[in-house]
């Protein structure tokens, strides 16, 4: 399981969190490699490599968030998912929740449909590949389980 906790902030009588919820799948091929993406030189945290996903939408779910993110993203249909791990990170220009998950079953080959690079990358290579800190747990999860 991923390290991490999940920190509420008490503002009046309402408990409230500012997280924002991500769905983050791990694709691995059939040679067990595992696809990462570079983020956009502009966004929050450019230029690192990531798993590839995004928020979640009001009323999603995980599964629905990442068949649609891959789909927009790579134009992989995401058939079937299983939890991996869970993880909060605090930034210090935001905070995340990270719901990851394995994607287990796809169809259509990835392509980075917004020009994003990609990379399949044997599990124990990810970490000479520089990613935000929030998934330095994702890459430990995968390890444990290669």
């Amino acid at each position: 399981m991923c390290p991490g906790r999940l920190i509420f902030r008490t503002i009046g009588a309402t408990v409230m969190t500012d997280r924002i919820h991500v769905a983050v799948g791990v694709l691995r091929d059939d040679q067990s490699r595992i696809l990462i993406t570079r983020r956009a030189a502009d966004a929050h945290q450019g230029g690192l490599w990531e798993f590839p996903g995004g928020k979640v939408e009001s009323g999603e779910t995980i599964q629905s968030a990442l068949a649609r993110e891959f789909l927009e993203e790579l134009g992989t249909r995401v058939l079937e998912t299983a939890p991996l791990c869970e993880i909060t990170h605090d930034y210090s220009d935001k905070a995340v929740l990270l719901d990851v998950h394995w994607i287990t079953a796809w169809e259509v080959e990835p392509r980075g449909l917004e020009g994003q690079p990609l990379a399949w990358v044997p599990p124990d290579e990810l970490e000479n590949f520089e990613f935000p800190a929030a998934n330095q747990p994702i890459i430990e999860a995968i390890a444990a389980q290669a």
